[in-house]
């Protein structure tokens, strides 16, 4: 071992992970093969995120093999030598929303024609019949969320994500060829290192994939992970439009002295909470906007609270670093999640949880014993709903 190993080693030791550490977005049913190295990772908990048809029964069947309950996870707090656990998430990306028709926000007499789905559903509009024909058959939304209803349901700590939008991203050639460089033994269905089309996910087509499954939140009120790139607006649009008519009352200081009592308020709240058609909570993860745009996001009058996650690989890869750390500054130090967004479980998880862990913690000033115990307890506020924070007035703000 040479000196820099040494130090790199010397430095995993030191860090708090007794503590416990809690990956909020991350896709390890991206490479199966390794998919046992999560029973040795240091991490305490990865939020595994479901994407597309190929990964939706592997998360299930993972989060089976190593999910946990409420009650296993409060008796492992603060206990070393426990392997790692998972939190299951099921969503469709936004990047293959094109791979499923909506007969569920609109009536649909019959399925659509392959041609028809995809000319509708991808901008510019394929006019090459053999890149159409080598397209999936498209399915049915409807089926999807019946499916996903049940995954909820036989999983009742499990997330809703990976969902979203995405105005950059475009679609690959599907017979196009993997690139050498491209790690084996992935599971099908992603992009695979494959040449990219000049064809995008039409944003009408992605924003109603998206509201289907916010619906669904709504309804089983289970927190939801975000993808949002290139279309920040819009994004905070469409979520926004699942609270409508549920906008928290702003009162100023004086209408507070003046509101009939706390008790009453409270009851008044918990009434409404039986019938909330949005999410509980929502995480905007690998954030890629700027500080200003998060403001709309904690307005006192938005009902769900609002989490972001930061990674190594998504936010700290590129020359935007800088603009990653006046985000996390921005954050309130209650809703701030870190996550890998790593593809394959082991030591590298580990080591960007890490690493992002002590960004997060050196940008807000914070000891790595009470970042780290800070980062827990965001993190079962939003997975499990676990509020153990001291209120201030007022709540969370910027």
């Amino acid at each position: 071992m040479d000196a820099n190993e040494a130090r790199e080693a010397t430095r995993r030791e030191d860090f708090p992970w007794h503590i416990g550490v809690f990956d909020a977005h991350c896709h390890p049913t991206d490479s199966m093969a390794a998919i046992d190295e999560i029973s040795k990772m240091r991490a305490k908990v990865l939020t595994i995120m479901a994407t597309r048809s190929q990964d939706q029964e592997l998360v299930a069947n993972v989060a089976d093999r190593m999910g946990f309950t409420e009650q296993s996870l409060n008796l492992e707090e603060g206990t070393s030598g426990v392997p790692c656990r998972v939190l299951p998430s099921f969503g469709w990306h936004p990047w293959f929303s094109h791979q499923l028709y909506d007969d569920y926000n609109k009536a649909v007499e019959s399925a659509p024609s392959k041609s028809d789905h995809y000319k509708s559903s991808l901008s510019p509009s394929p006019e090459n019949d053999s890149f159409i024909a080598s397209l999936p058959e498209p399915r049915p939304l409807s089926k999807y969320m019946e499916r996903t209803k049940q995954f909820l349901q036989k999983h009742p700590l499990a997330l809703v994500g990976e969902v979203g939008l995405d105005k950059s991203f475009r679609i690959p050639e599907p017979d196009a060829p993997v690139r050498e460089d491209t790690e084996r033994g992935l599971t099908p269905g992603g992009r695979e290192g494959r040449r990219l089309s000049p064809h995008k996910v039409d944003l009408t087509h992605q924003r109603n994939i998206l509201t289907a499954q916010l619906s669904l939140a709504g309804e089983l009120q289970r927190a939801v992970s975000v993808h949002g790139v290139a279309a920040h607006g819009l994004l905070f649009e469409t979520l926004k439009n699942t609270w409508k008519g549920y906008e928290k009352e702003v009162m100023s200081k004086r209408e507070k002295k003046h509101q009939i009592s706390a008790t009453d308020a409270h009851d008044h709240d918990e009434q409404k909470a039986g019938s909330r058609p949005y999410p509980p909570r929502i995480c905007l993860h690998s954030y890629s906007g700027p500080p200003e745009t998060l403001k709309q996001y904690y307005h006192p009058s938005v009902p769900t609270k609002i989490f972001v996650s930061f990674s190594q690989v998504i936010n700290f890869s590129t020359s935007a670093s800088s603009k990653a750390l006046a985000v996390i500054e921005a954050v309130p130090d209650d809703r701030i999640l870190v996550e890998s967004d790593l593809h394959c479980a082991g030591q590298r998880m580990d080591d960007l949880l890490q690493s992002m862990v002590e960004t997060v913690c050196e940008t807000k000033n914070w000891s790595l014993e009470h970042g780290t115990k800070q980062l827990a307890r965001n993190w079962r506020f939003f997975a499990l709903g676990h509020d153990d924070r001291v209120e201030k007035e007022g709540g969370s703000e910027m």
